[in-house]
């Protein structure tokens, strides 16, 4: 993370706005299970050190930060859309859905949200996209923190519906050995049916324990 990464919180902090919430999403590459996204509010003496978009953290530290981000933040919201809404609406519209009910779920309520990408959020906030803001703001890295944590600990417990699958060690990401299990024991309830790599083997569905 660059070292001005709380320049966004602190321009909206100028501009009058007290509760700035970052907002991030993990899961839309997925080829099963649910996007899932999160939205922080940081206090300004938040410790910043090791904190940076998820992408570039081992598991481990992911875990750390996620248990110092609950602990310390002022407000922590949580967002998720299942493989059947996302089917349903596309992954962009599911992964904007899953974000504005991350910031519905905040209290106190933000008053500013700073978004992880280029898309806006159906929601009354004044927000701010920016790309590859998980990587320059510390509110949206904390959001992308617990986003991809909360989204792995979900895959987790599929693993043991679908151990076939698995999903803990993948998350639901297209890898080879994910894609040979398709091939190898059809899709699953939790399979994004409208993805490539999906709706080929759609005409073999696997319940749990089956």
């Amino acid at each position: 993370m660059k070292p001005n990464r709380w320049k966004f919180e602190k321009t909206a902090a100028k501009n009058g706005y007290i509760f700035i919430a970052g907002v991030d999403e993990a899961g839309r590459g997925p080829l099963a299970g649910p996007v899932v996204a999160a939205s922080v509010i940081l206090p300004s003496t938040f410790s910043i050190n090791r904190l940076d978009d998820s992408k570039k953290l081992t598991p481990f530290q992911r875990e750390n930060l996620y248990s110092q981000i609950y602990t310390y933040a002022v407000s922590v919201g949580i967002g998720v859309i299942g493989p059947n809404v996302i089917d349903r609406i596309n992954i962009l519209q599911a992964s904007l859905q899953a974000m504005a009910l991350a910031v519905n779920s905040l209290h106190p309520r933000p008053d500013y949200l700073l978004i992880d990408g280029n898309f806006s959020i159906p929601s009354v906030f004044p927000q701010q996209p920016i790309i590859k803001g998980d990587s320059l703001s510390v509110s949206i890295a904390a959001a992308s923190v617990v986003a991809k944590v909360t989204r792995d600990r979900l895959m987790q417990r599929h693993h043991q519906d679908y151990p076939q699958y698995e999903f803990a060690r993948h998350k639901g990401y297209p890898t080879k050995a994910h894609k040979k299990a398709i091939r190898t024991s059809g899709i699953s309830l939790i399979h994004r049916r409208s993805f490539k790599g999906v709706k080929e083997h759609c005409d073999a569905i696997r319940k749990p324990e089956e």
